[in-house]
């Protein structure tokens, strides 16, 4: 059992390529450092995407988030990063990326970040009774 963090995103083929649908991650208990402090930063990460050929492998992506442990960085850099990181391995059709910092010194920060394929179109939304 891996017992190590690791930068590297592993990956599966889509099992329904055919068809849009959305994956939506929650990691509560991600954590890095204030670069100006190096104090740790608490945050919940929300992932939310369309696959096209790829999926992202739930636990490499854990030990990807345990990575940023000891890293310090801007809280809009991370969250920037993330969306870079997972983009390049999974090549989504849509990603958005939701990062909400616990509060630091009475203010809360939230990052919200997008990646679109251009030739991806987003179906029309059904609204039913």
């Amino acid at each position: 059992m891996t017992t190590q963090p690791s930068k590297d995103l592993e990956t599966f083929v889509n099992p329904r390529p055919d068809r849009d649908y959305t994956i939506h991650i929650t990691t509560p208990e991600f954590t890095c450092l204030c670069p100006k402090t190096g104090q740790p930063d608490f945050a919940t990460i929300e992932i939310d995407y369309v696959p096209a050929a790829l999926c992202v492998e739930l636990k490499s992506l854990k030990l990807y988030m345990w990575a940023f442990r000891d890293k310090g960085a801007f809280h809009e850099a991370i969250t920037n990063e993330i969306l870079d990181d997972l983009v390049r391995a999974i090549q989504p059709s849509f990603m958005r990326i939701r990062a909400e910092f616990n509060v630091r010194g009475g203010v809360y920060t939230t990052i919200v970040v997008e990646h679109r394929a251009p030739a991806w179109h987003a179906p029309e939304l059904v609204n039913l009774p």
